[in-house]
This record gives structure tokens, sequence and C-alpha cells, in this order.
């Protein structure tokens, strides 16, 4: 029988073509991965795709998306294929509108309105000014919470589903900061502590949500950020 020959070029989701030979398939990274079996996901299935020319197949499945990007499989892996980068990029290689479940909608949300669910900024500073109240009448004389504070020790963003549906989850932390005597604030504007850009393979919006919070330190002088999430 002939042989064929697998041609071996650089493709857009590796760097190095020769994963096809490196990967042993030995399963370690499958044994380490949550959500192995899900959907059919192995991440040595993943690795053989991208490895031999299957790179559309394999940005079109759910593999990317079913994958956490924990790394978990990347860090158990024995010969360091960089697992982790590959789906990652396949994440990025999807187009925008196919992009599955509502993180896209939320990018594009946070783009728009300053967080991924979209609410607006004045019902964001009276949920504040209440849940502060509630806190000072529950055994914190004084306390409130602080918006826009220039030269505070911390910048403290906020994942929006706190808010949204589930605002006394932000107490806890205001009780420790409370208790420390620790000097903070969080923003009136652009304040999502959550990245779905990074998550949904959206480099350009992952960058420009993390600059707004870079420029709320450096405009309120703020030497140290607190990301919650």
């Amino acid at each position: 029988m002939e042989a064929i020959e697998i041609k071996r070029e650089a493709g857009r989701l590796r760097a190095n073509p020769a994963w096809a030979d490196v990967c042993m398939t030995c399963g370690t990274c499958a044994s380490g991965c949550p959500v192995t079996g899900v959907d059919g996901l192995d991440p040595r299935k993943a690795v053989r795709m991208a490895a031999l020319g299957l790179e559309q197949e394999l940005i079109d499945s759910r593999f990317p998306w079913v994958c956490t990007l924990c790394g978990r499989c990347e860090y158990a892996c024995p010969a360091g294929v960089e697992i982790l980068a590959m789906m990652r990029t396949a994440r990025t290689l999807r187009e925008r509108d196919k992009v599955p479940g509502p993180i896209h909608k939320g990018v594009v949300m946070c783009l728009e309105r300053g967080n991924n669910l979209g609410i607006p900024k004045d019902d964001f500073l009276f949920l504040l000014a209440e849940l502060g109240q509630e806190l000072e009448d529950d055994g914190c004389p004084g306390f409130y919470v602080p918006v826009d504070k220039e030269g505070a020790n911390f910048l403290v963003t906020i994942n929006s589903k706190e808010p949204f549906g589930e605002p006394d989850d932000m107490k806890f932390w205001w009780k420790i900061f409370y208790a420390a005597k620790e000097d903070w604030t969080t923003t009136s504007e652009n304040w999502e502590g959550v990245n779905w850009g990074l998550f949904s393979g959206d480099d350009e919006s992952m960058k420009t949500i993390v600059g707004r919070i870079v420029q709320h330190m450096k405009d309120l002088k703020i030497p140290n950020l607190l990301l919650p999430e």
C-alpha cells in the first residue's frame, strides 16, 4: 500500500506542526480535563484535528466552547503541547455571530454600556447607596460605598451578575474592607470585572475592556486593583 504523506505546514491553530508527532495520545490531558466526554470532547481528539489539517472542523465544533480554558490539560501534558492556546485560538477564529450563547452579546453590551448586562448607571448607583445603608444599619456604623474616589488604595471591580441578581454577595467584600479599615473605591461607569472578550476569544474587545480599568486607575491615582471575580 502506498504511504500517504501528511502535510505539515504551520496552520492557524498551531505554531508548531510537529505536534502531530509530539502528541502521544496518552490520555493524560483527558484524565485531568473536567469536561472530558461532554459532547464527545477529548483534548486528544482536538489536538489531532488541529495537527492533521481539520482546523475548520475544530473551529466550527462545540469543542472550544465546551472547554473551560482551565489549562489542566496543558499543565498535565508530558509533551508540552499547547492545548490551551489552541482552544482559545479556535474561539478567536469563530465568526462572532456564530459564537454560542450570550457571550458575544454580553461583550457588545459591555462595550456599549459598561457592563455585560447593560445595567443603567443611575440604577447601579441607587443600588450601591441602598446596600450601603443596609450594611450601616446591620452593624457597620458610618459605612458607605465609595464611588470614583481619587487616591484610594484599591480599585474594586464588580461582577454584573451581583447587582443584577445577587446584590448581597457584594456585602461580603465590603464587610472585610470595613473591618480592615481599607481605603477602596469602585467606579460609576465601566465597572464590570468579568471580561467576556477574554472568554469569547475577542482580543480587541478584551483589550478595550481592560484598558478602561487601567484608565480608571490612572485617572483616580489608584495603585492596586482587586478583581473579585
